[in-house]
């Protein structure tokens, strides 16, 4: 009996790999450098971005010899003109230099800028028709519709950096999209998986930032905590695989191994399996379509010993369901569901809301955008990126009243 041959390495992908990092200073960029600094001679950096830390930046565009650097603050120009000296590095500061390194000619862009201001330059890299692994979660949730367009569009391919939604993308390749029945996401539960929902109602700062399996930004840290991470995790799944909200579960699973799962119609199921670390996803990506040498821990299931797992509470975590709606509601709803999270946010690291007013506000913002009649498609970034601004200023207007309710 022959054996199942396995796939041998693409020639075609094996010379020296040009690299853009948009977000290199944040933790999506210091895993993918991390890995890129482990095999130098496979890749060479063209651009790297940062939002302010210029001595950061500077210091990476030493190390990596990156030809193109940007700040995004304007105002930090002359700093990092001045950290660069000496150096043949070309550098820019403010939006268009950001976008001019996401323009910039790389075979593999990381889209990692955090928050709206990641839109515009992935797409610069989405138009230039380059492989661009995608870890902002904006470019789809804001503008999910159009940003999937031009990328087919421009011949772009999408591969997702997330942990979750890259899990799904290597599990989906084991059947056809007719044979599809669900997706599975998993969530670990945060750190108030267990807890009442009064208690959640009280939470601190220091307790939302306590989060048990992964290493992570403030941000997504506290989202993690309330769920709305994993609801924005169900919209981009919905966008980058095309489905719709019926065909995507969440499943609760403290452990974070089994980070994704695909149901065919002959109830076989596929699931991606591995340590909690983001260089995971990542050397999947940056390998893609080989695979390299990761950089994480081996997975040891027998020291692991059990993996549990439980249905999402969507009564103590509502701003998993939230997501379900601005899905369903459509029309740039989920546009509006992102930016009130982040008010929200915002305001509970700066103690002026309780933890538990973090979803009232999205579903008060939400529902008062619905009640106004401001629904209509999203065509273009400058569309997506208004909305959200007005969504901001929304709920912004509603914040005072939702934080007195909690008084």
């Amino acid at each position: 009996m022959n054996p199942v041959p396995l796939k041998n390495a693409d020639p075609a992908h094996s010379g020296v790999r040009t690299v853009s990092v948009l977000g290199a200073t944040g933790s999506i960029g210091d895993s993918t450098l991390d890995l890129i600094r482990a095999e130098p001679e496979r890749y060479r950096v063209e651009a790297l971005t940062g939002n302010a830390n210029v001595a950061g930046l500077a210091k990476l565009a030493k190390e990596f010899n990156a030809r193109f650097v940007a700040v995004a603050d304007p105002a930090r120009l002359g700093e990092l003109r001045a950290a660069l000296a000496g150096t043949a590095v070309e550098c820019g500061a403010g939006e268009s230099a950001v976008i001019e390194a996401g323009a910039r000619p790389a075979d593999w862009v990381m889209a990692a800028i955090s928050g709206a201001a990641g839109l515009k330059p992935a797409l610069a890299a989405v138009d230039r028709g380059t492989t661009v692994a995608l870890a902002n979660k904006e470019c789809l949730v804001c503008a999910g519709d159009f940003f999937i367009t031009r990328a087919a569009a421009a011949g772009a391919q999408i591969l997702p950096a997330d942990s979750e939604h890259n899990a799904l993308f290597q599990a989906l390749a084991s059947g056809n999209r007719h044979e599809l029945t669900r997706v599975i996401i998993t969530a670990s539960g945060g750190p108030f998986r267990t807890w009442a929902a009064a208690d959640i109602e009280q939470a601190t700062l220091a307790q939302a930032l306590k989060h048990p399996n992964w290493s992570m930004g403030q941000k997504i840290t506290i989202d993690s905590a309330s769920m709305m991470n994993k609801g924005l995790e169900v919209i981009e799944a919905s966008y980058l695989f095309a489905l719709t909200p019926d065909e995507i579960d969440v499943l609760v699973h403290p452990q974070s191994i089994v980070h994704g799962l695909v149901e065919f119609a002959d109830r076989s199921v596929v699931a991606q399996l591995g340590a909690p670390d983001m260089r995971i996803p990542i050397a999947h990506c940056l390998g893609w379509p080989d695979r390299i040498t990761g950089r994480a821990a081996k997975l040891d299931l027998a020291k692991i010993g059990q993996l549990t797992f439980e249905a999402p509470d969507f009564t103590r975590f509502p701003g998993l369901r939230l997501a379900y709606d601005a899905l369903r509601t459509g029309n740039g709803a989920t546009t509006v569901y992102n930016a009130a999270n982040e008010v929200a946010v915002a305001a509970f690291m700066a103690q002026k809301i309780r933890f538990g007013a973090i979803s009232r506000l999205v579903e008060d913002t939400l529902n008062s955008w619905v009640r106004a009649g401001n629904l209509a498609p999203l065509g273009s970034a400058d569309d997506a990126i208004a909305l959200d601004h007005q969504a901001r200023n929304l709920a912004a207007t509603l914040l005072p009243q939702i934080a007195a309710k909690a008084s």
